[in-house]
């Protein structure tokens, strides 16, 4: 009996469970700043500052579905992140525009959660360029990704539960950073098909816009960056455990 409690005791403290995911890597570089930094790298780095603030905030179990520059398919990001049964999955990336006067012109931080449809046709154009990377598809989702997007919708709460993770981590991105807030939105990537867990996408700033660019290389702001989203996601746990102890 008092191993069944001390069993449970250990439990009852253990901490989240969280997935971060890196956007691209290996012959995936992403988008690529005036100065020639490439995406992949930098979405590693931000990952893992995101990751030590979490295990510092929550005493959470971070694990990165890549920790070095390596070509991680999205259909296996989604299956290695379901096998390790997590309690929520953040995937990280920097935006860009592809012409001169875009890439001058915007800036900022948008997130995204999983829908069937884009939001906007500039979301629609996001989903397109991260889901561009060749033989990353789910699989099977060849000519069938609308039914693969429309079974996750059906797990109404866990669409509900990204909606919610997309607002309180946006929300404390916007407020610690000071970015231009480009909002909440809904797109259909495929790295958020098939979790089982709620799941978001971050732009967390536009590496094509020059001055953005240099905030995102930058040690001290990828430092409040972390801060953020770590503040997003113990707001987010902590309006769950509310409803769920309201359930209870």
């Amino acid at each position: 009996m008092l191993l069944a409690v001390g069993l449970l005791a250990s439990v009852a403290l253990a901490g989240p469970v969280i997935v971060l995911d890196p956007g691209h890597g290996g012959s995936q570089d992403g988008a690529a700043s005036p100065s020639g930094a490439l995406e992949k790298n930098v979405a590693l780095t931000v990952s893992r500052k995101v990751k030590a603030q979490l295990e510092k905030d929550l005493k959470a179990t971070v694990v990165l579905t890549r920790d070095s520059d390596a070509l991680v398919h999205l259909s296996e990001r989604v299956t290695a992140a379901n096998k390790r049964k997590p309690d929520l999955f953040i995937s990280i990336h920097l935006n860009s525009m592809p012409t001169r006067k875009q890439q001058l012109l915007n800036d900022g931080i948008e997130t995204y959660f999983l829908s069937a449809s884009a939001s906007g046709e500039e979301a629609r154009k996001v989903a397109a360029r991260e889901n561009a990377e060749v033989g990353s598809a789910p699989k099977g989702a060849s000519g069938d990704t609308l039914s693969f997007i429309l079974a996750d919708l059906q797990r109404s709460e866990t669409h509900a539960d990204s909606s919610r993770l997309a607002y309180a981590v946006h929300e404390a991105l916007i407020a610690q950073t000071g970015a231009t807030d480009r909002g909440v939105q809904q797109a259909p990537f495929y790295v958020l098909m098939g979790l089982e867990a709620p799941a978001v996408l971050v732009e967390v700033g536009f590496i094509s816009h020059p001055d953005e660019a240099k905030k995102l290389a930058d040690a001290a702001y990828q430092d409040k960056v972390a801060q953020a989203i770590s503040a997003g996601v113990q707001k987010f746990l902590s309006q769950v455990d509310a409803r769920d102890g309201k359930k209870e």
